[in-house]
Order: C-alpha cells, then sequence, then structure tokens
C-alpha cells in the first residue's frame, strides 16, 4: 500500500495547526477612485465658488459644502441615475454628488444662459432633473414636501424609485419636516430623510437650538433611524446602501443622521467665525476628520489607489474646475428678452 507523499502530509500538518491568515475581501478599486474623485470634484468646485465670490466676479451669496462631502457622495453612490434627490441653501455638493456637469453649475452660479436653470436660480436653487435632482431650495427644511411628494408619485406610479431628502440640523425647527415623516411613515413611502448635522444652525450651536436627542424625534412616528459618522465615506455608503434597499423593498421611510463639518462660514460672507466657534476646533475637524483624506488613507491601506493616482486624480480634477470656471465666466448671459420667460399670471 502506497503511503501519502512528504508533500501531502506537511499540507495536512499545516492546515491541522496553524490557521491561515484570513484573505482580505476583494474591493472595486475603480469604484472607490471615482466615489474619490466625486468628492475632490466637490471639494475643488467650492474653493472656486468662494474665490469668485470674493473676487466680486459672483453675484448674491453661497453656503459652501466643503467639509460635508462624504455624506453627499456615500448617499448618492448608493442611489441610481433615475433615483431622486432634494437638496439645501448649502446643495452643491448634493448636485454633483448626483451627476451635474461642473461648467453648468459654475454658468448658473455666475446668472449665465449656459446654466442649469438659464442662470436664473443661482447658487440657492439648482436643479439638475435628468439626474433626478429635482433642487436646492433656499427655505430651510422646504424641500421636506417635495421629496415626500417625489416619494409618494413614485408609490402611485408603481416604480421602485426612492427619494433622498437632504437637510440640516437647523431644519429640526420646522414642522413641515413632521408634517411628512408623519405621512410618510403611515403610507410606507420610499424616501430617506438625511439630516446634515455639521454642528451650528448659522452661528448657533445645535444644542442651544435643538431640544431632546435629534433621533427621538424620528423614533416618534416609529421610522427607522440610524446613526453614522459622517466623514466616513465607507460607513455613509453602507448604511446608505441598507436604506435604500429598504426603501425599494416597500418597508418604508427611514432616517439617517450624519454627524460632520462644514468648514467654511455659513456663507462665503462669513468669515470671521472666532466668536461661535474657535480655530482649534476647526483645525481638528481639518487634520484629524477631514473625509478626503480619511477615504484616500483606506484606498491606500487597501490597495485601491497609490499616492501617484491620488495625486493623479486630483491634479485632473483641478483642472476639469479650472475649465469648467472658465467657461462660466466667459458664457453669455441671458437675452434681456427672458426676463418673463417662465413667468406666469
Amino acid at each position: 500500500m502506497t503511503g501519502r507523499s512528504a508533500a501531502s502530509k506537511t499540507t495536512s500538518k499545516t492546515k491541522r495547526g496553524r490557521k491561515a491568515a484570513p484573505k482580505r475581501p476583494a474591493i472595486d478599486a475603480e469604484r472607490h477612485r471615482e466615489s474619490y474623485r466625486q468628492m475632490l470634484r466637490i471639494r475643488v468646485f467650492e474653493e472656486h465658488a468662494n474665490e469668485l465670490y470674493l473676487t466680486a466676479k459672483m453675484p448674491g451669496l453661497t453656503h459652501m459644502y466643503a467639509g460635508e462631502e462624504a455624506v453627499a457622495v456615500g448617499v448618492c453612490d448608493a442611489l441610481r441615475r433615475d433615483d431622486f434627490i432634494t437638496s439645501t441653501h448649502r446643495g452643491h455638493g448634493h448636485c454633483i454628488a448626483k451627476g451635474a456637469q461642473l461648467d453648468l453649475m459654475f454658468a448658473e452660479l455666475l446668472g449665465k444662459a449656459a446654466g442649469y436653470n438659464r442662470g436664473k436660480g443661482g447658487s440657492m436653487h439648482i436643479a439638475d432633473q435628468e439626474n433626478g435632482n429635482l433642487g436646492a431650495n433656499a427655505i430651510v427644511g422646504g424641500s421636506a414636501g417635495i421629496a415626500t411628494g417625489a416619494a409618494l408619485s413614485a408609490r402611485m406610479r408603481g416604480t421602485d424609485q426612492v427619494v433622498a431628502c437632504f437637510f440640516g440640523e437647523g431644519a429640526l425647527g420646522q414642522g413641515l419636516l413632521y408634517e411628512v415623516m408623519n405621512m410618510a411613515q403611515l403610507w410606507k413611502l420610499p424616501v430617506i430623510y438625511v439630516c446634515e448635522n455639521n454642528l451650528y444652525c448659522e452661528y448657533t450651536h445645535f444644542e442651544e437650538t435643538t431640544a431632546g436627542a435629534i433621533l427621538d424625534r424620528p423614533h416618534a412616528f416609529g421610522i427607522h433611524a440610524v446613526e453614522v459618522d459622517g466623514q466616513d465615506y465607507q460607513a455613509v455608503r453602507s448604511v446608505a446602501d441598507e436604506l435604500v434597499a429598504r426603501a425599494r423593498r416597500g418597508d418604508g421611510p427611514s432616517f439617517l443622521l450624519a454627524n460632520t463639518y462644514r468648514y467654511f462660514g455659513h456663507h462665503v460672507g462669513d468669515i470671521q467665525r472666532d466668536y461661535y466657534r474657535s480655530k482649534d476646533e476647526e483645525s481638528h475637524w481639518k487634520s484629524e476628520r477631514d473625509p478626503i483624506t480619511l477615504y484616500g488613507a483606506w484606498l491606500q491601506e487597501h490597495d485601491a489607489a497609490s499616492v501617484d493616482e491620488l495625486a493623479a486624480i486630483e491634479t485632473e480634477v483641478r483642472d476639469e474646475a479650472q475649465r469648467a470656471a472658465d467657461f462660466g465666466l466667459e458664457a453669455p448671459y441671458p437675452d434681456e428678452s427672458e426676463v418673463t420667460l417662465h413667468v406666469f399670471a
């Protein structure tokens, strides 16, 4: 009788002895690099928008989204193109994350005819319906009714579309939000209420304006609610995938509390912020909790991108943003005959 080979015995011994190190699950490196690119596109777009305002090239005010990129991209990456979002006065990030073009966004901010709303909406009213963005909204919490109505429409049309409703923690003081959350839960509508808590309602810490615990609000309606680190793209995306799948199954609305931070002031004119938040606090969030830096480190750790590849992505994004800003600056204004276009009596 022939015995087992020495190699076979060695293999068996190894299997019975120490365990092999667990293999790291394979990841879609290309998908992750694209998500990183989207976050950078938001950051660089906002840098240009801020510069346009400071150099008096952009009319009106705008509200910067820098620092909160992981929330918009993490949620919108979980959506399909035919899904919907509604946005806020701090809405550039949501618009870009849902697929908007930077050149048409700059044109809109600059009041040019090539903009998404023919230059008539400006920063706080950009809509991109081809990509499912039903619009930003200058009224705090104002888009909650639109989002819930869109979810009702999806239900009545028999589609499996999902709606993500973005709002800041300041909207927790608006009655409309509670009216529509009540309705959404009663009718099991496919809407995700995404509360971006960046700690400050304009110039006041949210703990001075918001009584009780934030998640007690959705819990009061029996709405499924989750809290997540809004600076961690992976955490946001994982929860968003779960909530989107839940909505598509017909399990009703959910509430996502994403804890995050805005790097700029309430708006571009809010430059001196020492009287309501410290420079040390800002420095901590920028140096220790930056969502792009954290995601870049994760990509390197998981061999999804090298330092050189991340640098190349940033160079490409900065070139794209510069071309887009130049497009907006050089584009023509709407003809004066359009002053009454889309105005109805």
